[in-house]
Order: C-alpha cells, then structure tokens, then sequence
C-alpha cells in the first residue's frame, strides 16, 4: 500500500466512523477533517466532493461485513450454509444496527446524487453468490426444495431482510404498532419464513422433511 493509499484509507474510516455515529446528511466534510487532523482542502484533494467520500465509506463498510460474515460461511449442507447465511442479518442488527441505518442513508443520499459506483454494485454481486453456491449445493445433497428462478428468490429475499433491518434501525416509532413490537424478534420471524419455504417437502404430505 502507498502512502498515498494509506491516507485514503484513513479518511475514508475515519468519514464511516463518523457517518455510522452520527449520520450522512448530518456529517460535513469539515467534521472529517478536524477528525482526521487534517485540512479540508486536504480532503477535497483526494475527494472531489462529499459524494465521493459517501461512497467511498459504504464500499468500505460493504467489504468489511462480506469479508467479516459472508466470506466463510459454515455449515454441513447447503441448507444450513442458507440459514448462516440469513442468521447473519440478525447477528448484525443484533451488534452493530447502525450498520444498516446507514446503508438506509445512503440510498437516500444516492436517489439525489446519482448512481453508486460499479465497485459497490458489484459488490452486492458477492453476496448474491454466495447464497447461490450454497443453494446450489443443497439441491445436489438435497437439503433444499427446487425453486424455479434462484436468482430472483434471493433478490426478492434479501431485499425484504435488507429493508426490515433499514426501517427497524431508524429506531423511530411512528405508529402505536412500534411500541409493541422487538426489532430483532421481527427479524428472525421474516429469516425464519424464508428458510421455511426452501426446506424440502415430502410430496405426499407437502410437510418439511
């Protein structure tokens, strides 16, 4: 690493640092600097603007919980290597929900600012194959049931897991609903279904195996 890239690196976690204690919109590009000990024109010498850092921080965090939770993930069959796989949204929410709250921000900040960057699009790509290779592996020992179209199965799955824990993050209650209702309770209900569904069937009683 170049020192030039090693200061990049510092900016950028010491913007994810603040942008998950605090929030995107909150955050300026002043705050990372007097964070970082260093100048704005600093900043803006290798950040053109403050999109550039957001990005950079949400490519960042991205990478640390792929490499962190869904890189390894574990388990005898490909069904159980499923159900790490959605564990692992409510072992995140469950430590660090802030993680998710700023995923929510900066979907919010990207609708006015633009597209993400192709780097952070195709690291979304790593999470989609990881579920795949695990599904494929449980059809082969028959631990899951076939489905017709995986691919949309696990957009349409992880982006239900991935809005429940963005909304809950936000921690704000709206509705009287709100008040009664466990955040991580919900969660392991919506994984729970979800695993339900792709377990195997008998094809006499259509139960679970």
């Amino acid at each position: 690493m170049t020192v030039k890239d090693a200061k990049l690196s510092f900016i950028v976690g010491v913007a994810l640092d603040l942008f998950l204690e605090r929030s995107v919109n909150e955050v300026t590009v002043k705050d990372i600097a007097l964070s970082a000990g260093m100048g704005e024109a600093t900043i803006y010498r290798h950040f053109a603007n403050k999109k550039n850092v957001v990005v950079a921080a949400a490519e960042k965090l991205q990478k640390s919980v792929f490499d962190a939770y869904f890189k390894e993930i574990s388990g005898k069959n490909g069904y159980e290597k499923i159900c790490d796989f959605f564990s692992i949204y409510v072992r995140v929410f469950s430590g660090r929900p802030s993680y998710f709250r700023f995923v929510n921000e900066f979907d919010s900040f990207m609708i006015s600012e633009g597209k993400a960057t192709e780097e952070y699009s195709s690291g979304i790509d790593l999470f989609k194959s990881v579920f795949l290779s695990a599904y494929a592996e449980g059809l082969k020992d028959g631990s899951v049931r076939k489905i017709e179209d995986p691919e949309t199965f696990y957009y349409g799955t992880g982006h239900a897991m991935l809005e429940l824990c963005k909304k809950l993050s936000i921690g704000e209650k709206i509705v009287r609903q709100d008040e009664t209702t466990d955040a991580v309770a919900e969660i392991s209900g919506l994984k729970d279904v979800i695993l339900f569904y792709l377990a195997p069937r008998t094809p006499e009683s259509g139960k679970i195996k």
